[in-house]
């Protein structure tokens, strides 16, 4: 499958760019499937919103792309590509391939009928559902995704996907975050477990409707791009890790697309 047939396909030019990330195939075994191909099916259920089963025709066997998509899931692929494709687009605009500094935020979203356990009632938001909560560098670009109950506070979900993204991050130092994540003792639980700075961004006093917050404007933009494909506008997942899984799809296809236009080969 050579050609794009359809928006989400990926171009000559970032197919090379994935290539080369992908795992070493099977030196034995069955016919290997079109792993471009399989990309593209992928990118089109997180496009379109589609279920597996109605992938067209023209894309392998829907039982096949979805059995690739798990089998990478479980060995961690998807993680590896993610992070790579990040710290090489990090390095194209000159920045270090890790960030000191990064935005924390969440989303509330509805979770179809046939949603998984994991799932609650966010007061605040009056959406039963989960919440994806993320932490972005200043390009906007994913960290840590860590999706759970929307009954569960901001500050508590906060510690769930802080507490990943210690070990990984060693230069970080300061994160930016709205006024919600300084309640509860937050910033001084940051500080003593992760050794950071948790800076709160405080809305202007006196001003009503919407305001354009210094950093907290970047993850609202990372999840306005998340949010663009319609497999994101609720979440259809029985299980949450498969939502962060299929969230570090979408970033890889938008920081593809990047290197591509930038012709960064990797």
């Amino acid at each position: 499958m050579s050609g794009t047939n359809y928006f989400s396909d990926l171009s000559d030019e970032r197919w090379e760019i994935l290539r080369k990330l992908l795992p070493p195939r099977a030196p034995c075994g069955r016919l290997p499937l079109d792993r471009r191909a399989v990309l593209n099916a992928i990118l089109y259920v997180l496009w379109t919103g589609c279920q597996w089963r109605a992938l067209p025709r023209d894309f392998p066997k829907w039982q096949s792309v979805n059995t690739v998509y798990r089998r990478w899931k479980l060995a961690g692929v998807w993680s590896v590509i993610h992070d790579k494709l990040r710290e090489r687009v990090r390095k194209a605009v000159g920045k270090k391939p890790t960030p000191t500094a990064a935005i924390i935020d969440s989303q509330t979203v509805k979770t179809s009928a046939l949603g998984g356990d994991e799932r609650g009632y966010d007061a605040g938001k009056k959406i039963n559902g989960r919440k994806r909560h993320i932490a972005v560098d200043t390009l906007g670009l994913l960290l840590g995704v860590v999706v759970h109950a929307a009954s569960i506070q901001d500050q508590d979900g906060a510690k769930l996907l802080l507490n990943g993204l210690r070990n990984g991050y060693r230069r970080l130092k300061v994160m930016f975050a709205d006024s919600a994540y300084g309640r509860s003792g937050l910033p001084e639980w940051v500080r003593q477990s992760c050794g950071w700075i948790l800076q709160t961004v405080l809305r202007p006093v006196g001003i009503k409707g919407l305001v354009i917050l210094p950093k907290r404007w970047i993850v609202e933009r990372t999840f306005d791009w998340i949010t663009a494909w319609r497999r994101f506008t609720r979440d259809y997942e029985r299980r949450s890790d498969t939502t962060e899984t299929l969230i570090r799809i979408r970033m890889i296809h938008l920081m593809s697309r990047r290197l591509a236009a930038k012709k960064i080969a990797i």
